[in-house]
């Protein structure tokens, strides 16, 4: 929402600036869509040829998140550590054994079916079914252990903020795609020299609006969405971390309780439940689980 009322002031406060202070929209209006279709047609252009075709479907979904915000809210991260406390626990009681149905057959399980938006993220139940898959190999040394997650979740972040990069890497060439586009309109003006100074001025107008549109895009629309996006990411990814410190708690020997505790530590303050909330949420539990 908050991406929508920015470019919404942006529009105004540009357009509207420029009309106070006497410019006519006409010009650009008669200009935009030929400037428009060059400038915009290169930068896609120019996106997919620079991206593979996974790539590029990835970066239309990931223009979708940059408008509907992080996927995971403080409800979620109260789910998660529920559900983790609940693994914890059999785990630290009963065994491995007693995890094997839920860990090989997650899709099926009684726990991870009471969590169904983490059940349909598969880096999140591969995260968790694969750490639970080493200790049952005995890899149970919690540094070794820790540099592993690492690598994981630093691949998944890396992959993730593949279409930020890319949009970063358009907006970076939307500028000099403009000028492109008015270097062509004053190359049309420059062969149109015996036309009246009012047609010329007309013609070196519309030339311009390939530069102001470039620039336009470039810094007020592409890089905010491009931020946005990593900032996105950037937030969604704690998500995972706050998995990987649970594990490496576990590793440790603490209760699930503390485990638990220590996982809401890494949670961003803003979604971040209380000690307390915990402790309600945390009798909501399935008897059962």
């Amino acid at each position: 929402m908050t991406i929508l009322i920015g470019f919404a002031v942006v529009m105004g406060m540009v357009f509207g600036g420029y009309m106070l202070s006497g410019g006519e929209m006409g010009i650009i209006m008669h200009a935009l869509p030929f400037e428009g279709m060059m400038i915009g047609g290169a930068a896609l252009g120019s996106f997919i040829a620079a991206n593979s075709f996974a790539n590029i479907l990835g970066a239309g979904k990931s223009l979708l998140k940059a408008f509907k915000g992080p996927k995971w809210k403080s409800k979620d991260y109260i789910d998660l550590l529920n559900l983790m406390f609940t693994l914890a626990k059999i785990y630290r009681t009963d065994g491995m054994l007693a995890l094997d149905e839920h860990i090989e057959n997650p899709t099926e399980s009684s726990i991870f079916s009471e969590y169904p938006k983490i059940q349909k993220d598969h880096f999140a139940i591969d995260l968790i079914t694969d750490s639970f898959r080493l200790l049952a190999l005995q890899f149970d040394d919690p540094y070794q252990f820790e540099d592993v997650i690492n690598r994981k979740l630093k691949k998944h972040h890396h992959e993730a903020l593949v279409a930020p990069h890319g949009l970063t890497v358009v907006g970076d060439a939307l500028p000099a795609i403009g000028i492109v586009a008015a270097v062509l309109g004053v190359i049309k003006t420059m062969a149109s020299i015996d036309k009246p100074p009012a047609v010329l001025g007309l013609m070196i107008g519309g030339a311009l609006v390939g530069t102001f549109l470039g620039v336009f895009l470039a810094y007020l629309f592409v890089a905010p969405i491009a931020n946005r996006l990593e900032a996105i990411e950037e937030q969604d990814g704690i998500f995972y971390a706050v998995i990987r410190d649970i594990f490496i708690a576990i590793l440790h020997n603490h209760s699930p309780t503390i485990c638990t505790e220590i996982g809401r530590g890494s949670i961003p303050t803003l979604l971040q439940p209380s000690f307390y909330e915990m402790e309600e949420a945390r009798q909501s539990i399935p008897q059962a689980a």
